[in-house]
Formats: structure tokens, sequence, C-alpha cells
């Protein structure tokens, strides 16, 4: 099937300001034999956005689809080997792309951190692309590579040594700067419009496991969530709030391991915090970033509320400048007990800003694996997580890109 397409990537959503940003990564990282396109809505907006990249692009194809005109998506689909979406939000465009790839037997990427998103992708499509061949690959950007790779290299290194499975998992962030994406934004406009009113929906986006293959054989979620906390001993010390993104990283992860048979273990408890540090206003701090995401939650629920936010916050398609871009970057810990009482830690970090040039590198890294690292990818397909669907070849493919990511038993 593969001798019949004639691309190998193409970047869907190519017009968009993180499209631009992968395409070129891809322009000046991907090996020449590499062939990759260009698709979107509007041919006068691909020509300009291909001339902006560099010179190796000048040539590439440009390829016109809609994601409400299913023709033009199965016709997408069929010409690639990998379709790398940035198409969102996810729920209101993603399904129909999602679709045409499973159907085609055709390789899928894209950035979402959408929940309701990824629960609809598993139930309709994860056993036809399954029986195609196809992986699926949700949440190859920030959301959530370096949750999902972390904890996985993190099992493997204790598998390795003979200390069990996974316990308590903390990821930390411990640094983070960067802009905030217009895309995500949106895409929590469009979560918050989904659930109003429908409690089968506000279930699964609030579940740990509402992203699990199995949720019968999960445990039921325990504890409260939003606490703000003194780490433990033997993790960082410092005043922590929960991270933002760590309820749908959560999801991610879980769903990993139970893709995997559950291989992090049976007992594998995950959770995500910022740290805040240990300086007198440490604590205040944390309280205002565990208030943030409520706040903006109710925000986007409050029609007034709503239209204040929309003005003042990015749009989708909106992105900060390459001054300031060059300023961001991340580091992330994941701090994990096992079985037998050892202790790792797992780093993630990159000089880059997480949600633009590095989620920009992640992805394009993700669809270059799945073109060029197939023998090495681990034996799955359907609706798969970076953990399942790509695994440590990623891992591999962004150290070579400049990331920091090393696992130590402490």
């Amino acid at each position: 099937m593969d001798e019949q397409r004639d691309l190998d990537v193409i970047v869907f959503g190519a017009t968009g300001f993180v499209g631009r940003l992968i395409a070129a990564h891809l322009a000046r990282h991907a090996p020449a034999e590499v062939r990759i396109g260009l698709a979107g809505r509007s041919e006068e907006r691909l020509v300009d956005a291909r001339r902006e990249l560099p010179a190796r692009a000048a040539d590439w194809p440009l390829v016109v689809a809609d994601s409400s005109d299913p023709s033009s998506l199965s016709a997408l689909a069929g010409r690639a080997r990998v379709v790398l979406t940035t198409v969102g939000p996810y729920a209101r465009h993603g399904l129909p792309l999602v679709g045409a790839c499973a159907e085609a037997g055709t390789d899928y990427v894209d950035l979402t951190g959408e929940t309701l998103f990824v629960r609809a992708s598993a139930d309709q499509f994860h056993e036809i692309a399954g029986r195609a061949g196809a992986r699926i690959v949700h949440s190859c950007g920030f959301d959530s590579v370096p949750s999902d790779l972390a904890t996985l290299l993190t099992a493997t290194a204790a598998r390795e040594d003979g200390e069990g499975e996974l316990a308590t998992t903390t990821l930390h962030v411990r640094k983070m700067r960067g802009g905030f994406s217009g895309g995500t934004l949106d895409s929590m406009r469009g979560q918050v419009d989904e659930v109003k009113g429908d409690r089968d929906k506000v279930r699964v986006v609030l579940d740990p496991y509402g992203l699990s293959p199995a949720r019968d054989a999960e445990p039921e979620a325990r504890g409260r969530t939003g606490q703000v906390v003194l780490a433990r001993s033997g993790d960082t010390r410092s005043w922590t709030a929960p991270f933002f993104m760590g309820a749908y990283n959560g999801q991610i992860v879980r769903r990993s391991n139970a893709l995997q048979n559950w291989a992090y273990g049976r007992g594998f408890r995950y959770g995500e915090v910022v740290d805040t540090g240990r300086s007198r206003t440490a604590p205040l701090m944390a309280l205002a970033m565990a208030s943030m995401m409520p706040a903006l939650s109710t925000a986007f629920a409050t029609p007034g509320l709503r239209r204040l936010t929309d003005r003042v916050l990015p749009s989708p398609g909106e992105g900060p400048s390459e001054k300031t871009r060059q300023k961001g970057e991340f580091v992330m810990e994941t701090h994990a007990a096992t079985t037998s009482g050892a202790h790792y830690v797992t780093t993630v970090s990159a000089p880059f800003d997480p949600g633009y040039d590095g989620t920009a590198i992640m992805i394009g890294e993700a669809a270059l694996a799945l073109v060029l690292d197939r023998d090495r990818l681990p034996e799955h397909a359907g609706v798969l997580t970076p953990a399942t669907g790509i695994g440590h070849v990623l891992a591999d493919r962004l150290r070579a890109q400049g990331f920091t990511i090393e696992t130590r038993k402490r």
C-alpha cells in the first residue's frame, strides 16, 4: 500500500501559526528522501505559507482539503503514509480525518488535549484502525509527550533493574516559560460548551481513567484533586499546585498503562503538579495557580465573562514573536516510587517554548519516526498514545534535537 502513496507526511493545517512552525522544522531536519506535502483549505494561503519556509520546501506539493468535506479527507489520507494535523478544536473538526486515516491504514498524529475527542476517537475507530494497521497517535505535543514518555522510560528502567512496578508517580513542572496557545484556549472553550447539561460527558472529563480502553478494569478514583501541599520528602520539597494540563495528561498516561496490559502496574497512581518553590510567597503562588483553571472554566461558561476573556486572551492561529519564543524553556521531573521501595527520577527538559517551538519539534519528530523507524516501533495499532504508538524511538529523536531526557535511580 505504501508504494501507492506519493507522500510520506502531509501537514494538515500548514497555514496556521503552529502548522508553519512544524513545516519549518521538517524543512530543516527531515532527511531529503522524505516526501512532504502541505494541506489546508485555501491553495492561496498554502502558497503563501510555503513561500515563507526554508528553500527545501519550495517544491513541496500542496493539497487542498477541508475538515467538513469527507471526500477531500479520504483523498488526503490515501496520499500519505502519515497525516500530521493541527486543525482544531479537534472535537469540532477532527473525527472525520481520524476516520479517513483509520479506514485507509494511514498513520496519524495530532496535538489534541481534548478528552471527549480522544474518547470518541477510541470508541469509533480503535478497532477499525487496528484491523487496517494504522497508528492513530493523539497528543504528540507538549500535551502529552513529556508526561507519557517520562512514565514509559521510568517504568522501563525499574523493570530492567528488577525493582518492580511503579506505585505513586508524580510529574513536577520545575520550570516553564513560554506563550499560552490560542488553540489550546479554543479547545478549552469548546469542551466547556460540549459538557454543558451532559452529565455523562462531565463524568468522562473528570474521570482520571476516562480514556482507559477498559474502564471496568480500572480502580475508582480516590482522594481529592486540586490540593495545595508541601511535597513529601523524597520528591522536590517544594510547595505545589495542580498542573493545569495534568488532568488530561494523566488520562493519556493511564491509557498507555492499560494499552500495555498495565505494564506500569495495577497499583500505579499518577498525578502532575507545578512546583512554586520554598519561599514565603510560594504558598500564595501555589494557591493562585490552583485557582486558575476553575476560574478560567467559570469564565468560559459565563456569557459576560466569556466575552471579556475572548477579547484579552490569544485567539486561535495567533502566537508569540520569534524573539519571545527564543526565551522559552521547560524542565519537568517525574518522580516514581516502585513496589520494591526504589525511587526513580526521569527528567524531560528543553530550551524551547513548550507550546510552540518545542511542540513543533515533538510532533514533527513523531511523524518522522512513523515514516523512518517502523521496524523499531511498538507493535501496536489502533487509537494510541505517544508511549504506545512510538515509544522509546521518539525519546531518541528528541534527544537528537536538543532535548534532555534521562532517568536516574535515587
